[in-house]
């Protein structure tokens, strides 16, 4: 059976996407050719995936078949792209009047890069978040030149099992990665804080990291679900001299709200100096 899609990388988030592909059908494990960078990768990760799936390392002169497949996944870190053996002398598409398809989840490597580096492919960039892990992501996706219309369906069903799909012009990616891939650091600090003012206050830890857990997600559901602005949120549960206010007074004193405004910012020029 020929590959129909080849994994440069099989970190924990090119497992997020492709796992689910392969338990939804959506790829057999026997069409899957991942690589990754050491044979003792390969030994650590061979248990923890299906069976039938080939995994082979950098090294071992068969990888170079990963280049011949019509879709790939480029998930290595980006400050490997450099060193990376590139082979398209080589290569196949699903539909003979297509380039193959190239997938690049490596944040800060922009499109002009990737086209530079595979001029026989159209490229894709895809900034995903970690919460795709447990299908609750959002991804942001690029397109390169030349990408049909059949090719761009193809990516967004990929993305689609795991995350809420964007397209989004190149130049909004930076502030997108900003706020949905650094955000849930931000939120894990925060999670982490409040579960830490419960111990000081009283509560055992256990319960106090599963109620600051559950207060986040549930407060996250509601504006969600019945699509409230979150100033409507922070009314409902702010009473006149009530306890409530008197914590959001100092928050606003000590300069919350401005903090998470510049983090997503300093983010956001970050990505753009990698890019």
């Amino acid at each position: 059976m020929p590959f129909s899609i080849g994994v440069i990388g099989l970190g924990r988030m090119a497992q997020a996407i492709l796992l689910p592909l392969i338990d939804s059908g959506y790829f057999n494990q026997k069409e899957v050719l991942a690589v990754v960078g050491q044979a003792k990768t390969v030994e650590d990760l061979q248990d923890q995936l299906p069976k039938g799936l080939t995994l082979l390392s950098s090294q071992d002169r068969s990888s170079d078949q990963v280049w011949t497949t019509p879709i790939k996944l480029l998930a290595i870190k980006p400050q490997q792209l450099d060193s990376l053996r590139i082979d398209t002398s080589q290569r196949e598409s699903s539909d003979f009047n297509e380039k193959p398809l190239l997938i690049s989840i490596l944040a800060g490597v922009t499109l002009k890069k990737l086209q530079t580096l595979f001029p026989d492919h159209c490229c894709v960039r895809v900034v995903p978040n970690t919460p795709s892990i447990v299908g609750a992501g959002l991804s942001g996706l690029s397109w390169g030149e030349g990408i049909s219309k059949k090719q761009q369906s193809l990516v967004e069903s990929i993305f689609r099992p795991i995350s809420e799909v964007f397209a989004l012009p190149e130049e909004q990616l930076d502030a997108f990665l900003a706020l949905t891939s650094s955000g849930p650091a931000y939120v894990a600090l925060i999670a982490e804080a409040l579960a830490d003012g419960a111990v000081a206050t009283g509560l055992p830890r256990q319960l106090a990291n599963y109620l600051a857990h559950r207060t986040l997600a549930g407060s996250a559901m509601l504006l969600k679900e019945k699509e409230m602005h979150p100033g409507q949120l922070k009314d409902l549960v702010t009473s006149p001299a009530g306890t409530t206010i008197a914590a959001l007074r100092h928050l606003e004193m000590a300069g919350i709200r401005s903090a998470l405004i510049e983090a997503v910012v300093l983010a956001a020029e970050k990505s753009r100096e990698l890019s």
